[in-house]
């Protein structure tokens, strides 16, 4: 079959009523998740997914066909929180997620002004437009890049996960230290459980349900949903929110004109960045942000009511996320915490993301690209007319908010494990949650070394076990040069920045001497 005969075969999957309903589902979840400042998309899609696995099981679908469903809606809840979050951003100069903090800077004075209608459109539009450009992209490199990684042996699978946990640690938080120390913790919780090759159980402590090791549904769920529902508790400081007022709801022929090529550059810049390991939606948006005031005729406007200001980075937000969904289904390689949170739940459902997931799974990867299509649409007629209503949800009391999220989680979180000691690691995750955040420890290299770290050592094992012991077969360039490659741009990614580092401080002390 070729490419677009898959695809027809997606939307044939994707047009079905339940999957319709989930992605509708998923698209309005994840643009309230988006509006709600704090819980951003890693927490909103941990949360969801023990309540997908309910509704699939419920439903008597196969394990595939669960699979597809629950990764269909999950995803939606990913881009629906990308726009999401601009709501917020221009209405309230509240960003709802990280990656709509750089449209806070012009979308809030746009709205100042009375043009909040014309921001929150061309947000849309740009969203719409960077999310349908990556999709296209992903069509026609998801089954070339699948073949080339055929070709990978367990050494060159060890190395590029080797380089997708020094990638996301690099870019990960303010300081580098810490991210490494997360992902080093990450690999140290991986451990727990049954040894692969020999069967012994290791750091179990006797207790038998730590045997299979710890959930990742119990540690995604207890770190982010739970640990923002603490970090809410303890931190919450109520104040008066005045919206602002919507005049007119479309952007002025001039307004359209203007954001075009923002648009255009956004959708190319995000979808390049978001393939990258660690780098995500918000370095998109911050690089598109640099990138259209750099080249504006008139940059003193940006800060102001720029609508460029807004295009580009909402346009390469959205683009991240899609680009983010070709390395995670074409190499295993989850190039962000929530793609890393997506990998999670579809190992859940026994269905490994990687170069064999479109030959061996196809309906999965190709119902949820089709998938995407329909949300993407679904994003753009469901937000413009309802975003006064999207933007009151950010009144919602905690006092009611708060006690849903926990019940979910807890509830969740039991019924698809069946053991206490489950409870116990999803309050012990939660209070180390708020602590993390309050010591600026990201989170994002803890889980994606959790979900690789099984995976990283078989390969590390089979590797070791045909070279005879002998780790010079990661870097062999006549054996493997690929593996060689993958080593050396995982070193350059830390080192680099710590060379910079080191020689700031060296020119700021010859300049105090």
């Amino acid at each position: 079959m070729s490419t677009i005969d898959y695809l027809m075969q997606g939307f044939s999957i994707s047009f079905l009523w339940y999957n319709l309903l989930f992605a509708f589902l998923g698209v309005l979840l994840g643009t309230v998740v988006g509006v709600l400042p704090g819980i951003g998309p890693m927490s909103g899609v941990a949360l969801l997914i023990p309540i997908t696995a309910s509704i699939t099981s419920s439903l008597g679908l196969s394990n595939e066909a669960s699979a597809t469903s629950a990764i269909i809606l999950l995803a939606g809840v990913y881009y629906g929180a990308m726009y999401g979050g601009s709501t917020t951003s221009i209405l309230l100069n509240t960003p709802g997620e990280s990656s709509s903090v750089v449209t806070a800077l012009d979308g809030y004075q746009m709205a100042k002004q009375g043009r909040a209608g014309s921001a929150l459109s061309i947000a849309a539009i740009g969203s719409f437009i960077g999310g349908i450009v990556t999709l296209i992209a992903l069509i026609f490199l998801a089954e070339p890049l699948s073949n080339v990684a055929l070709k990978f042996s367990s050494v060159e699978y060890f190395s590029l996960m080797i380089l997708g946990l020094c990638a996301i640690s690099g870019l990960a938080g303010g300081s580098m230290i810490k991210a490494l120390i997360m992902t080093v913790l990450g690999l140290l919780l991986a451990t727990i459980g049954t040894d692969q090759f020999s069967g012994v159980e290791r750091f179990t402590f006797g207790v038998l349900s730590l045997s299979d090791g710890i959930a990742f549904l119990t540690l995604a769920v207890g770190l982010f949903a739970v640990g923002e529902v603490f970090k809410t508790i303890m931190n919450e400081d109520p104040q008066d929110i005045q919206i602002a007022k919507i005049h007119r709801l479309y952007p002025t022929k001039d307004e359209f004109k203007q954001s075009v090529a923002p648009i255009a550059r956004g959708s190319v810049l995000g979808f390049f960045i978001g393939i990258l390991p660690g780098a995500g939606a918000i370095l998109a948006s911050f690089f598109s942000y640099v990138m259209e005031k750099k080249i504006s005729k008139h940059p003193e406007q940006f800060g102001h009511g720029a609508i460029a200001g807004v295009a580009g980075p909402e346009t390469a937000n959205n683009a991240a996320s899609g680009g983010a969904m070709i390395p995670l289904l074409t190499l295993g390689i989850p190039s962000s915490g929530t793609a890393a949170i997506l990998m999670g739940a579809l190992i859940m459902y026994n269905v490994q993301p990687g170069p064999l997931l479109f030959s061996e799974h196809p309906t999965v990867a190709w119902g949820l690209i089709a998938s995407m299509f329909i949300g993407n649409v679904m994003l753009l007629i469901l937000n413009l007319p309802l975003v006064k209503v999207f933007a009151q949800v950010i009144k919602t009391p905690a006092r009611y908010l708060l006690p849903i999220i926990l019940a979910i989680s807890v509830f969740g979180v039991y019924s698809s494990q069946n053991t206490l000691m489950d409870l116990w690691i999803l309050l012990v995750c939660g209070l180390l949650g708020v602590w993390f955040a309050k010591h600026d420890y990201p989170v994002a290299p803890l889980v994606l070394s959790v979900i690789l770290g099984p995976m990283m050592e078989a390969n590390l094992g089979r590797s070791l076990n045909a070279s005879e012991g002998s780790w010079w077969v990661f870097v062999n360039p006549s054996t493997h040069p690929i593996s060689l490659f993958f080593v050396t741009v995982a070193a350059l990614w830390i080192a680099v920045p710590l060379l910079l580092k080191l020689r700031g401080k060296a020119v700021l002390v010859n300049e105090e001497g």
